[in-house]
């Protein structure tokens, strides 16, 4: 499946029992040459507690596991409802970040044609992500990379992001020493992002663990915020983020940031793990 381009292969763990080894999985499956290709893994459990509908475990195509994937999440919704594990158009979904919950929409059919995730509280305290920065705020700081000094902002969403205002182009030739910079211990995804319009941005993204990808759900999130605390943007409207795979719509608010996006299920199959 995949959210604007930004595809896994996600596992039903409902079904079937989850995979014994899924880091080395991920690496194997994820290579577009050689595997099934992808961003890396989904495994869509069962919940821990009662009251939710799934628990997700992803891991990137490197193998390393993250905490929060917002294409991901829209995907598990879509999948839980068509295939009947869920039957209202709200969904509860146990990730490392804590319980994300998704709003479904419908298309005439029935079928989920997008889908609203609630992705939590925004954070711009830099020891949330963790970067090692001074002070609680990290907005249109300048930053000393390894790869050069660059104005940044740092937000965390569930999980780490570093934007810059600057030519998307730039992602390929410094994302990756971005991502990896000391500046992150846990390293970092890495957005490069401009304004193209009103409430409306273009961005490309250095995901974690899987490179540059054609879209990142969290990644916009993180931009959206940005862009509004760095007055770029309106946070009492929603906000557009042009990805290179589609488009998502963020709204920003001092309790939650809100995305909304498609999910699309591109084949089923079956793979000897």
């Amino acid at each position: 499946m995949h959210g604007c381009g930004n595809d896994y292969i996600f596992f039903d763990c409902f079904a079937q029992p989850a995979p014994k080894h899924p880091e080395e999985l991920s690496v194997r499956l994820s290579d577009r040459n050689f595997g099934v290709g992808g961003d890396g893994i989904v495994l869509i459990l069962p919940p821990e507690r009662s009251e939710n509908d799934a628990q997700m475990r992803i891991f990137n195509a490197d193998g390393s596991e993250a905490s929060m994937c917002g294409n991901a999440t829209r995907c598990i919704g879509k999948y839980l409802f068509e295939h009947g594990y869920v039957k209202g158009e709200a969904v509860r979904l146990e990730t490392g970040s804590g319980v994300k919950i998704l709003t479904l929409f419908f298309d005439n059919s029935g079928k989920v044609k997008s889908v609203r995730v609630n992705m939590g509280k925004a954070s711009l305290n830099p020891a949330d992500l963790p970067a090692l920065v001074g002070g609680e705020r990290a907005v249109k700081r300048m930053l000393p990379f390894t790869c050069g000094e660059r104005e940044a902002t740092l937000v965390s969403v569930g999980n780490p992001h570093c934007v810059i205002f600057d030519s998307p182009e730039l992602v390929t030739a410094l994302g990756p020493a971005i991502e990896r910079d000391p500046i992150f211990p846990n390293r970092v995804n890495v957005e490069f992002a401009e304004v193209i319009g009103e409430n409306r941005l273009r961005m490309r993204v250095w995901e974690r663990g899987s490179g540059e990808t054609l879209a990142c759900g969290t990644g916009a999130c993180a931009t959206a915020v940005a862009a509004a605390e760095c007055g770029l943007c309106d946070d009492s409207k929603p906000i557009t983020v042009v990805l290179r795979g589609g488009e998502l719509v963020i709204e920003y608010t001092p309790d939650a940031v809100f995305m909304t996006g498609p999910a699309e299920i591109a084949f089923e199959g079956e793979v000897e793990v």
